[in-house]
This record gives C-alpha cells, sequence and structure tokens, in this order.
C-alpha cells in the first residue's frame, strides 16, 4: 500500500484529479469565490483558530475518547477494535466539528442568515445549535420522509430556533433537501451563508469541510501513538457523502501501513434504485456542485437511491473519495441494511452503546472482517454518531 501526494490537492481549481470543481449557477459563482478567499485567510489567522480550538474545546466537547472495545474484540477474535467515539460531541455526531468551524466562518463574513441541508437530522441539529448559540436565524431543509423517520431531530431543531421546511419533490430526501437549500442560497446570497454538511459540493466545500473533520483523525492518531505506541492496521468508517471518513483518513493518508476502508449503504441489494453504494453501481457525472461518481442512468437522469440510514441515502459521493478510490489508497465496500441492523444491536449488546445506523454499517463491515485479521494488529472504528435519532426507527425493523 503506498502513501498519496495529498497536501497539494485538490488543486487551485478545486479538482482531486478529475473530480471536483466548480459546477454551479453564475449567481454563486462569487460567493463561492468569496467563501473560498474568507477560508484560506481564516486557515492561516492565529485568531480564527484559537477561536475554534477553544468552542471545540469547551462547547463541542472535544477531544473525544479512542476507547478500547474488548468485548467485541473479544467476539470477533481478532484485532484490538478501537471506537473513535464522536458520538459523545455535542449534539450526538461530528457534525458540530464542520458547523462550528462554518459558522465562525461566516460570523466573519458578516453573514446574519444560515441555511443548510439535512439528511439524518445530525447536521440540521448541529447548525440549529451553533446557530441558536451565536443568535443567527436559521433555516433547514429536510426531505419530506426524513422528517418523517427522523421526527426526534425535527423537533430538537424546531426548540433551538431553527425553521424546518420539509421538501416534497422527488424522492423527498438528502439529495431534493440540498437542491431547496441551493435555490434558497441563490436568491438570498448577500445575507445568508449555507453550512453544507458534508465533503462534498461546489470548492471550496469538500477541502473545507474535510480540514474542519480533520480534528477526528489527528486526535486519533495521537491516541493511538500514546496508547499503542504505533499506528493502527485499519482505520474503517461509513460514507454517506463522506465527511466522517475523509475526518478520519485524511491525517493517515501519507502512512503507507495504514490501510482505510469506506462503507456505503448497500440498501436492499445491489439493485437499481435498492441502494446507495455509488462505487458499486455508479458512474461520473456531475450533481450539486461537483464531478465525482453518481448514480444514474444511460441518459444521466439521478436514480432514486435507499438505504435504512437516512444520512447514507445520497446519490453521489465526495470527489476527495472517489480520487483515493483511483488512486487505490483507501478500499470502498459496502453494507446492507440487514447487517447494519445487526451490527447496531451487537454494539448495543457487546458495548453497551448505541450507534447511529451510519456508523452501523461500518460495525457489520468490522464484523465480518476482523475474524480475518490477526490478534496482534489494531482497528479503528470512526463511531460518527449516537443512535438515539434510530431507536424508534429500528424498533419498528427489529424484534426483541
Amino acid at each position: 500500500m503506498s502513501a498519496v501526494a495529498t497536501p497539494c490537492l485538490p488543486d487551485a481549481k478545486g479538482r482531486f484529479g478529475p473530480y471536483g470543481g466548480r459546477f454551479v449557477p453564475e449567481t454563486l459563482m462569487h460567493p463561492l469565490q468569496e467563501l473560498e478567499t474568507e477560508y484560506f485567510k481564516a486557515q492561516h489567522d492565529p485568531e480564527f483558530q484559537r477561536e475554534l480550538t477553544y468552542y471545540l474545546r469547551e462547547f463541542c466537547g472535544r477531544p473525544t475518547p479512542l476507547y478500547l472495545a474488548e468485548r467485541l474484540t473479544r467476539e470477533l477474535g481478532g484485532p484490538k477494535i478501537y471506537l473513535k467515539r464522536e458520538d459523545l460531541l455535542h449534539t450526538g455526531a461530528h457534525k458540530i466539528n464542520n458547523a462550528i468551524g462554518q459558522i465562525l466562518l461566516a460570523r466573519r463574513m458578516g453573514k446574519t442568515r444560515i441555511i443548510a441541508e439535512t439528511g439524518a437530522g445530525q447536521h440540521g441539529v448541529a447548525t440549529a445549535t451553533v446557530s441558536a448559540m451565536f443568535g443567527l436565524k436559521c433555516v433547514i431543509y429536510m426531505g419530506e420522509v426524513d422528517c418523517e423517520r427522523q421526527a426526534l431531530n425535527v423537533f430538537r431543531m424546531k426548540m433551538l430556533g431553527a425553521e424546518v421546511v420539509p421538501v416534497t419533490a422527488g424522492q423527498k430526501t438528502l439529495k431534493e433537501a440540498v437542491n431547496e437549500a441551493m435555490r434558497d442560497w441563490v436568491t438570498n446570497v448577500r445575507s445568508t451563508h449555507y453550512i453544507l454538511g458534508t465533503a462534498y459540493g461546489a470548492h471550496p466545500y469538500p477541502v473545507m469541510v474535510r480540514n474542519f473533520q480533520r480534528v477526528i483523525g489527528d486526535e486519533a492518531r495521537a491516541q493511538i501513538l500514546e496508547k499503542e505506541k504505533r499506528l493502527p492496521d485499519l482505520l474503517v468508517a461509513c460514507v454517506g457523502g463522506g465527511s466522517n471518513a475523509i475526518g478520519l483518513f485524511y491525517p493517515f493518508l501519507q502512512d503507507p501501513s495504514v490501510k482505510m476502508l469506506g462503507v456505503e449503504a448497500g440498501g436492499e441489494g445491489i439493485m437499481p434504485e435498492k441502494h446507495a453504494a455509488r462505487f458499486q453501481g455508479g458512474s461520473l457525472g456531475v450533481l450539486q456542485g461537483t464531478q465525482s461518481y453518481i448514480l444514474q442512468d444511460e441518459n444521466g437522469q439521478i436514480q432514486l437511491t435507499h438505504s435504512v440510514s437516512a444520512g447514507l441515502d445520497y446519490a453521489a459521493v465526495g470527489p476527495e473519495h472517489a480520487w483515493l478510490r483511483d488512486e487505490k489508497r483507501v478500499e470502498y465496500t459496502y453494507a446492507t441494511d440487514e447487517k447494519a441492523l445487526d451490527g447496531f444491536m451487537k454494539l448495543a449488546r457487546l458495548e453497551g452503546i448505541i450507534p447511529a445506523l451510519e456508523s452501523a454499517h461500518a460495525i457489520a463491515t468490522t464484523i465480518e472482517r476482523a475474524p480475518k485479521m490477526h490478534k496482534n494488529q489494531i482497528l479503528i472504528i470512526n463511531l460518527s454518531g449516537r443512535g438515539d435519532k434510530d431507536v424508534s426507527q429500528v424498533a419498528k425493523l427489529v424484534k426483541l
């Protein structure tokens, strides 16, 4: 396994090889350029970085623990399994890392209104949370189907003062929520900042979100070196748009000994419109501002997707992930709904930790891979979120 020279990517046009870029209406070109300029200034501004570090520590609850899952390790009979506990962050998932970074940028740019899209609701909750904290108006777009299966998070967002707009177009899930958020941004761009929730979209969003999320991997790297005096053998994370995965993977990309595994949503199996595993059935295309792997038909029409997990139910994958797959630096696989539900229950029963259905996809793949690994190896799972939001949905699917 060779390392890849990632620090120079994306290039000046926001490209990761053939992926990425900026495919947006003319109205959004200037705000995106303004955002890019402001973000790269902030990246090198000690005062911005000090403020970001302060809120990540004092408000969000960083650093999160790297926890040795002893019973899961024993059960699977393979490597030592550590969980990077992003589920313990304020609001219950890794999404707050990016939301806090972007709202600090929005304030810096003088924006008074915040919009966001959300699937599972965790990014919506994180955005509503930071908007409440800084007293900014907040509107969250969420597919009507996701509003129903994530009713708890809808109520949390409303409690935090956000307006939640159910999107009734198309499949009524994450893709349509992004469409509506982009329409809003085009209309209100002078006053509004769009806190996009994953490592996707037009440049500079993929690099900006990755850099706000790399705190996960930076911490995990330092923690495993302290605990084990060496680097892990395998990193595992679920991949929707891909922010929790790239956040964990990025600081290890230049370590050839560390293998990485991204897990997409296999839904009901790899058949058209039954899954959201872009690398299994997807092809190169442009969707919602960027070029990447997309589930589309031969005419370029976006296909319907399905996953038990609202946060992975999306037709495209982040451009950096597409490039890392081409480079053979990261392996990508999938877990079906059934296996994710098994992983959900197994972690609850063995470790007393109820994971988000998204994270349960990473648990499911670990259950398959770990028994084939040696006992002297080390595996880290990014436990990207907690499962409170999914309990009512799982209750309908699992008989206890």
